[in-house]
């Protein structure tokens, strides 16, 4: 939870001892338990009036489905733009992306050179 091992929880108890003493420590840990049970109940309470609202849907929804974490932009693009008959037959594995011969730094390079070059002349023009 949030990345705490418990040498840390452990270095931060003993850190609130030292801090706050040994009268008030009782005190403090009373108000933080208070706090995190607020906490709990507060989600708990977002769900039930989520169930509520949304009524029987709410547990026929599949949540992991509007994770947008599994969307895949490039994937998604892929998808997109190729026949799905192709992609039937693909493997799920993730290729590394080949590098574009006309990336931005040599499109922006080439534009410099042309740049440099005199503007073509044309006899025919009036």
């Amino acid at each position: 939870m949030f990345g705490l091992t418990f040498e840390k929880i452990l270095l931060i108890g003993i850190i609130a001892v030292f801090l706050l003493g040994p009268e008030r420590l009782p005190h403090y840990a009373a108000q933080l338990a208070r706090l995190v049970k607020q906490l709990r109940d507060l989600a708990n309470g977002a769900k039930d009036r989520m169930r509520d609202e949304m009524g029987p849907d709410f547990d026929d929804v599949d949540w992991k489905k509007l994770d947008p974490r599994q969307y895949d932009p490039r994937r998604i693009i892929r998808e997109a733009l190729t026949d799905e008959d192709e992609l039937k037959g693909q493997s799920a594995t993730v290729s590394r992306a080949v590098p574009n011969p006309d990336g931005a730094y040599l499109q922006r390079k080439r534009a410099k050179e042309a740049a440099t070059l005199p503007a073509p002349f044309d006899s025919e023009a009036t």
